[in-house]
Protein backbone atom coordinates (compact mmCIF):
# COMPACT_ATOMS: atom_id res chain seq x y z
CA UNK A 1 0.00 0.00 0.00
CA UNK A 2 1.42 3.65 -0.97
CA UNK A 3 0.95 6.03 1.40
CA UNK A 4 1.95 9.77 0.65
CA UNK A 5 2.74 12.18 3.38
CA UNK A 6 3.01 16.04 2.28
CA UNK A 7 4.85 19.18 4.50
CA UNK A 8 5.60 22.43 3.35
CA UNK A 9 2.77 24.59 3.33
CA UNK A 10 1.74 27.51 5.71
CA UNK A 11 1.36 31.23 4.96
CA UNK A 12 3.68 33.26 2.95
CA UNK A 13 3.54 37.00 1.83
CA UNK A 14 2.61 37.87 -1.70
CA UNK A 15 5.97 37.32 -4.15
CA UNK A 16 7.72 34.91 -1.11
CA UNK A 17 8.38 31.09 -1.94
CA UNK A 18 7.85 27.39 -0.13
CA UNK A 19 8.89 24.26 -1.07
CA UNK A 20 6.57 21.53 -0.41
CA UNK A 21 7.28 17.94 -0.04
CA UNK A 22 6.02 14.90 -0.40
CA UNK A 23 7.25 11.55 0.77
CA UNK A 24 6.20 7.94 -0.21
CA UNK A 25 5.80 5.10 1.46
CA UNK A 26 5.82 1.82 -0.91
CA UNK A 27 8.49 0.43 -3.41
CA UNK A 28 6.88 1.95 -6.65
CA UNK A 29 7.85 5.61 -6.26
CA UNK A 30 10.81 5.20 -8.43
CA UNK A 31 8.77 4.03 -11.90
CA UNK A 32 5.83 6.05 -11.11
CA UNK A 33 4.40 9.50 -12.14
CA UNK A 34 4.41 11.86 -9.57
CA UNK A 35 2.00 15.12 -10.09
CA UNK A 36 1.28 17.79 -7.28
CA UNK A 37 -2.62 18.92 -7.91
CA UNK A 38 -4.25 21.78 -5.78
CA UNK A 39 -7.92 22.51 -4.95
CA UNK A 40 -8.63 25.94 -3.83
CA UNK A 41 -11.78 27.08 -1.92
CA UNK A 42 -15.27 26.95 -4.27
CA UNK A 43 -12.78 25.63 -6.84
CA UNK A 44 -12.35 21.85 -8.96
CA UNK A 45 -8.91 20.18 -8.02
CA UNK A 46 -6.65 21.04 -10.77
CA UNK A 47 -3.03 19.72 -11.64
CA UNK A 48 -0.28 21.76 -10.62
CA UNK A 49 2.74 20.33 -12.31
CA UNK A 50 3.49 16.54 -12.57
CA UNK A 51 7.10 14.65 -13.35
CA UNK A 52 7.53 11.23 -15.40
CA UNK A 53 9.81 8.90 -13.49
CA UNK A 54 12.67 9.78 -16.14
CA UNK A 55 12.44 13.32 -14.98
CA UNK A 56 10.45 15.01 -18.12
CA UNK A 57 7.96 17.61 -16.18
CA UNK A 58 4.89 19.47 -17.52
CA UNK A 59 3.28 22.20 -15.65
CA UNK A 60 -0.12 24.07 -15.60
CA UNK A 61 0.03 27.15 -17.80
CA UNK A 62 -0.75 29.63 -14.20
CA UNK A 63 2.46 28.34 -12.77
CA UNK A 64 5.15 28.09 -15.61
CA UNK A 65 8.22 30.26 -15.11
CA UNK A 66 7.15 30.32 -10.74
CA UNK A 67 6.92 26.63 -9.67
CA UNK A 68 9.54 23.64 -10.34
CA UNK A 69 8.66 20.06 -9.46
CA UNK A 70 11.40 17.74 -8.99
CA UNK A 71 12.00 14.29 -7.29
CA UNK A 72 14.91 12.39 -5.47
CA UNK A 73 13.73 8.86 -5.67
CA UNK A 74 16.47 7.43 -3.01
CA UNK A 75 14.69 9.05 -1.03
CA UNK A 76 10.72 8.24 -2.09
CA UNK A 77 10.28 12.21 -2.35
CA UNK A 78 8.99 14.82 -4.67
CA UNK A 79 9.37 18.49 -3.98
CA UNK A 80 7.23 21.39 -5.27
CA UNK A 81 9.44 24.60 -5.30
CA UNK A 82 7.04 27.71 -5.49
CA UNK A 83 8.35 31.26 -6.24
CA UNK A 84 7.03 34.77 -6.63
CA UNK A 85 3.98 33.36 -4.84
CA UNK A 86 0.76 35.18 -5.77
CA UNK A 87 -2.54 35.14 -3.95
CA UNK A 88 -4.61 33.03 -6.35
CA UNK A 89 -2.08 30.47 -5.16
CA UNK A 90 -3.94 30.02 -2.20
CA UNK A 91 -4.77 26.47 -1.84
CA UNK A 92 -4.57 22.89 -0.57
CA UNK A 93 -1.84 21.19 -2.28
CA UNK A 94 -2.25 17.69 -2.93
CA UNK A 95 0.37 15.08 -3.69
CA UNK A 96 -0.78 12.33 -6.09
CA UNK A 97 1.23 8.89 -7.39
CA UNK A 98 -0.19 7.32 -10.31
CA UNK A 99 1.39 4.02 -11.03
CA UNK A 100 2.26 1.92 -14.10
CA UNK A 101 -0.97 0.37 -14.10
CA UNK A 102 -2.83 3.21 -13.47
CA UNK A 103 -3.79 3.22 -9.95
CA UNK A 104 -3.79 6.82 -8.04
CA UNK A 105 -2.50 7.31 -4.44
CA UNK A 106 -3.22 11.00 -2.72
CA UNK A 107 -2.19 12.36 0.10
CA UNK A 108 -4.03 14.44 2.48
CA UNK A 109 -3.01 17.91 1.69
CA UNK A 110 -1.12 20.80 2.53
CA UNK A 111 -2.27 24.35 2.94
CA UNK A 112 -0.89 27.08 1.42
CA UNK A 113 -1.79 30.52 2.13
CA UNK A 114 -0.60 33.77 0.49
CA UNK A 115 -1.65 37.10 1.67
CA UNK A 116 -0.19 39.86 3.04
Amino acid sequence: QVQLVESGGGLVQPGGSLRLSCAASGSIFSISYMAWHRQAPGKERELVAGITSGGTTNYADSVKGRFTISRDNAKNTVYLQMNSLKSEDTAVYYCNLRSFVGNNYWGKGTLVTVSS
